[in-house]
């Protein structure tokens, strides 16, 4: 198809799919963006913390997972919950993640998941500057409260430092450098200098405004099939018996992207991780840096005049129901490393809650299909959606164009379990 303009819709209104037609708009493509939940086409995408990350090259499957995971299923408040279920897609994820879950799928990931996330990074840099949202490049505290704790991040510390990742080692010492205007409860942790942080709904907005102003286009509804031609997908159908044809279609929906993809016999594994946060307005002391709080899996971000503090993972298949035990065990947590705070600062506080799209070895599916070349695959993208949103975006758009990508695609191939 070459690089000329083409017509693509977008299945998904979250933050990838906004970055998808960002970038596609932005390179003269006509862009449809599809969202069936109106809250994500209004900015929904506001709750999550807002971290950019290229400190996270370890994938979600890594060693000692599954073991600290069955420990936590114990815990009504921990960090860590996987809701039991007779599902097939359940058993063969979890299959999948116990196959991943090994030192030498690290070894095979973590200069693919550094170089995605140091381009992403610069790419959320050259955003924030064009689009005007303020972009806090302070880098991100690992907190610690146990020495063992502390050993393992010293380990990681390492491991990034030989990826050529900046990571310093600190003690009880420099807390005091880091945040000097609010105790913190730690003996020490990592300093990853390249992290940042972001509020989400002045980068959602961003986009979206970016993608209105090059032409394109928004539409609420639920896509439920896909049109075709003889055998090839050439289009979307909605529940509202609309057809909306393209050139290029992108599958960025999320955990919903499993149902249509069995619909092009493509099966991705992809469980919902769900997550919770709390917001904040007026905290009694103001922090500087984003943290993750390594005991409680708790992460902590500044937005501005307000304080995000989100957590947990459970993985759920698409239930959205609050579990207050959880929710509690996040706010314990977060006292816990920042005794300036008390768990009545967060009592009246509605949470927000979250599915994230987890594959079972923890890295994004990003490519086209073989059999049908007309659909392009973004989801799956763990925790790090946000993180990874400007490099998908340009990678998608790399792929429409034609263009040579600056990223070896293969081993993020949607067909990679097949």
């Amino acid at each position: 198809m070459g690089k000329e303009t083409q017509s693509v819709v977008i299945v998904g209104g979250g933050v990838i799919g906004l970055a998808c037609g960002y970038y596609l708009a932005g390179s003269g493509h006509r862009v449809t963006v599809i969202e069936r939940d109106s809250s994500l086409l209004s900015g929904s995408s506001e709750g999550n913390a807002g971290m950019v990350v290229p400190s996270h090259f370890i994938p979600l499957a890594a060693p000692g997972v599954i073991s600290q995971g069955l420990k936590w299923m114990l815990d009504p408040k921990s960090p860590f919950f996987l809701r039991p279920r007779l599902d097939f897609g359940l058993m063969r994820w979890l299959w999948l993640f116990y196959r991943h879950a090994n030192t030498d799928h690290v070894k095979r990931s973590e200069g693919l998941l550094r170089d995605i996330g140091l381009e992403s990074r610069r790419l959320h840099q050259e955003l924030a500057e064009s689009e005007g949202f303020e972009l806090v490049q302070r880098g991100l505290l690992m907190l610690c409260q146990s020495e063992e704790g502390l050993e393992e991040e010293a380990e990681v510390a390492q491991a990034a430092q030989r990826l050529g990742l900046k990571a310093t080692v600190f003690t009880k010492d420099r807390l005091k450098d880091f945040e000097p205007d609010c105790s913190v409860d730690a003996l020490g942790g990592v300093w990853f200098e390249q992290d940042c942080h972001l509020n989400p709904m002045d980068f959602v907005t961003a986009l979206r405004k970016g993608i209105t102003a090059r032409g394109g286009v928004f539409f609420e509804e639920d896509v439920v099939d896909f049109v075709r031609e003889k055998d090839q997908v050439v289009g979307v159908r909605t529940s509202e018996a609309n057809e909306h044809v393209a050139d290029r279609i992108v599958l960025a929906g999320g955990v919903i992207s499993t149902e249509l993809a069995r619909k092009l016999d493509l099966r991705l594994p992809m469980q919902g991780g769900k997550g919770y946060s709390l917001t904040l307005k007026e905290p009694r002391k103001a922090l500087r840096l984003c943290s993750l709080l390594k005991e409680g899996r708790v992460a902590v971000t500044p937005m501005g005049k307000t304080l995000r503090v989100s957590g947990t993972m459970e993985i759920c298949g698409t239930d959205t129901s609050l579990s207050p035990a959880r929710l509690q065990g996040i706010i314990e947590s977060f006292c816990r490393f920042y005794p300036d705070f008390e768990p009545d600062d967060f009592s009246g506080i509605d949470p927000w809650v979250g599915l994230r799209p987890c594959s079972p070895d923890g890295l994004p599916y990003i490519g086209t299909l073989s059999r049908q070349k007309r659909v392009i695959v973004a989801t799956g993208h763990s925790m790090m959606g946000l993180s990874l949103a400007p490099v998908t975006g340009m990678l998608c758009e790399k792929l429409i164009t034609g263009e040579s990508s600056p990223i070896n695609l293969s081993a993020l191939s949607p067909e990679r379990f097949h």
